[in-house]
């Protein structure tokens, strides 16, 4: 009698019978450093998404009793080293500069403004789905600023959740763009060769040859001071996917030639398969993994390069909440000097570059088939 054979649970590794995608996943977790920048990665996604929620004002709402005031850290001893249950922040008062005559703010450690959690405050629509008022946390005494407010009195914390939410997008649609075209033009030309192959090739030599930074500033430049900021967006983002496309094309031209006389290729040939199909359907997936490897290394270029121009004021513009446009404000000597706070939304970005990179290490050594 021939006893049965029992399926092997599935928590027993066996890379003889596991796909492909289970090998990379595999090989991915032995990265720390690229889990730990896809962690990042997703706490990103999250402020971007429920950036709302997690925002206890308005990005636009002032605080004229707290101008250009400094953060307000969230404690749970007091000045006499008693603990308290509930989160607290010490009250503000406006003081006089005995050199300046200037009003500004100063701690009253007599008073404290309870933080709570699922507070009600301003008024918001969450994608235009629904509109809420419940916000992660507040305080219904005083107010709040995490990380300061400029010198508008805006709150940089509820800035600087709803510029992620920008900046990211940014990035995503802009990074779409340029995958779409380098995939199209790379795979066109490393499959047609000949005459294709050269327009496309100088093309490409062309553009790389052309400074970054200043091609970029010259077409932000060129776009009308007069358009609305979803015009801006708009323009900025294609802009950015357009130059950004040559680096994919490049190294799907060099695959596709690898490729194209490869004996499945000419199998599929012979049953009539089409040139569109043939690269669509064949050859682009027999490189994925490089692909995706491509595709999140870029994201980091096109969110220091939409940082960079806002930050010079050539990109997006106010009313419009990015990282580049929040650091716009800290040009000068003054704001620097007086008020570092408004650096933190670099740190954003420097965190979420190194986020990108760690990732797209972790993906390419996961790719590698030969990775042990």
């Amino acid at each position: 009698m021939v006893a049965s054979v029992q399926p092997l649970p599935s928590r027993i590794k066996r890379p003889d019978v596991a796909s492909q995608w289970q090998l990379m996943w595999w090989r991915f977790r032995r990265h720390h450093m690229a889990v730990l920048g896809m962690a990042m990665l997703a706490a990103f996604a999250f402020v971007a998404i429920f950036a709302e929620f997690l925002a206890p004002y308005d990005p636009a709402k002032r605080n004229p009793r707290y101008l250009a005031g400094a953060p307000t850290p969230v404690h749970f001893f007091d000045s006499q080293g008693s603990f308290h249950a509930t989160p607290f922040v010490y009250a503000r008062t406006a003081k006089r500069d005995p050199v300046t005559l200037r009003q500004v703010p100063a701690v009253d450690e007599g008073r404290q403004w309870p933080v709570r959690f699922f507070v009600r405050g301003d008024t918001y629509s969450f994608f235009g789905l629904f509109e809420s008022d419940l916000h992660l946390f507040g305080t219904s005494d005083g107010f709040v600023h995490l990380f300061g407010t400029d010198h508008l009195g805006r709150d940089m914390f509820s800035r600087t959740m709803y510029a992620t939410r920008v900046s990211l997008s940014v990035a995503l649609v802009g990074v779409t763009v340029s995958f779409i075209l380098g995939a199209i033009i790379g795979g066109v030309a490393g499959y047609f060769g000949g005459a294709i192959d050269m327009f496309v090739m100088r093309l490409i030599e062309f553009i790389r040859s052309v400074p970054t930074l200043p091609l970029w500033l010259a077409l932000t430049a060129a776009l009308p001071r007069d358009w609305t900021s979803l015009q801006i967006y708009v323009a900025v983002t294609t802009i950015l996917g357009l130059l950004g496309w040559t680096h994919l094309a490049r190294t799907v031209r060099s695959k596709l030639l690898a490729l194209r006389e490869e004996d499945f290729v000419i199998a599929a040939k012979l049953a009539g398969c089409t040139d569109a199909r043939l690269i669509g359907r064949h050859l682009l997936p027999s490189f994925l993994s490089y692909l995706i490897v491509d595709l999140t290394i870029s994201f980091p270029e096109v969110l220091l390069a939409e940082t960079a121009l806002s930050f010079l004021g050539l990109g997006l513009r106010e009313p419009i909440e990015s990282w580049g446009v929040l650091l716009y404000a800290a040009q000068n000597i003054r704001s620097i000097a007086h008020m570092p706070w408004l650096l933190i939304p670099g740190l954003f970005v420097i965190v979420s570059a190194l986020a990108f990179n760690f990732v797209g290490d972790g993906m390419r050594d996961a790719a590698d088939p030969y990775a042990k």
